[in-house]
């Protein structure tokens, strides 16, 4: 299945990151199809990637090997029954929040063969990570071939129970906004010590990709270790991390994931 047929129902900007990431790793572009209400985004994809692009969302999903469902959970059910006449043996890949596997047997009317995924939107810049769960049905093939579309642009991990990936949104889903909240917290503390906000950004911004970097450049030392070679003891660092500690940082951390969860739960019971 290297040569798969995809087809990309949606054109936003998980699938625009999927599919630059496949032609930048060398992916045939006439071997991908993507379709969308928008002419715009279509004629953008087919100009910088050139791939084929149609507002036909049967013809499409007829021809193509692999199925990308990438519309809101919304949407998920009126475009599922519109395809259902084109889907025989299609592997279906999903990229969307709370609909569980079981629920798109129902909207196609039949069994298919479905692989949920939660990806972030660092997938733009090839810097993805991408939560996937299949049920036991689905062979190695598919999986191997799932997998190479989300490590096109990023990283990808397999959870065992579909329940995993409402984790999997709380942990790296929905974090790029915890980042950007927190950053965005410190930039304002610094404008409120008279600093420009183009001097606050850049520091923040660039401690946080350092951050970042020195987490993943160091697997084995534990995150407390890491904090730890950064605050000498009794030092402003020491201060800083008290005065978190204190404000409760660590509960409201976990009730905020917590609760997050408990939202996709509820839009499983939604769609």
């Amino acid at each position: 299945m290297t040569k798969a047929k995809i087809c990309f129902i949606g054109a936003g900007n998980m699938p625009r990151a999927i599919i630059g990431g496949l032609v930048a790793s060398g992916y045939d572009p006439h071997l991908i199809h993507a379709t969308n209400p928008s002419a715009p985004k279509l004629d953008a994809m087919r100009a910088d990637f050139g791939i084929h692009t149609s507002h036909d969302n049967l013809a499409a999903a007829r021809d193509a090997d692999v199925v990308v469902l990438s519309v809101k959970p919304q949407l998920m059910e009126a475009v599922c029954r519109e395809l259902s006449p084109a889907i025989d043996k299609q592997l279906l890949i999903t990229i969307a929040a709370g609909i569980p596997e079981r629920r798109y047997h129902d909207y196609f009317g039949k069994q298919v063969k479905l692989i949920r995924t939660m990806p972030n939107t660092p997938m733009l810049l090839g810097l993805g990570m991408t939560g996937l769960y299949a049920p036991a049905k689905i062979g190695e093939a598919d999986r191997a071939l799932a997998g190479m579309l989300m490590q096109s642009c990023g990283d990808i991990l397999w959870v065992e129970k579909e329940e995993d990936i409402n984790k999997v949104i709380a942990l790296a889903g929905s974090s790029p906004a915890y980042f950007f909240l927190f950053v965005e917290a410190m930039v304002e503390a610094g404008m409120a010590l008279n600093m420009t906000e183009e001097a606050a950004r850049h520091l923040a911004q660039q401690a946080a990709v350092g951050a970042a970097a020195m987490m993943k450049a160091n697997p084995k030392q534990s995150l407390a270790q890491l904090r730890e070679a950064v605050t000498s003891k009794g030092g402003t660092t020491a201060q800083a991390i008290a005065t978190f500690e204190q404000g409760g940082l660590r509960p409201l951390v976990k009730q905020a994931m917590g609760n997050c969860i408990k939202r996709a739960e509820e839009m499983a019971n939604t769609f």
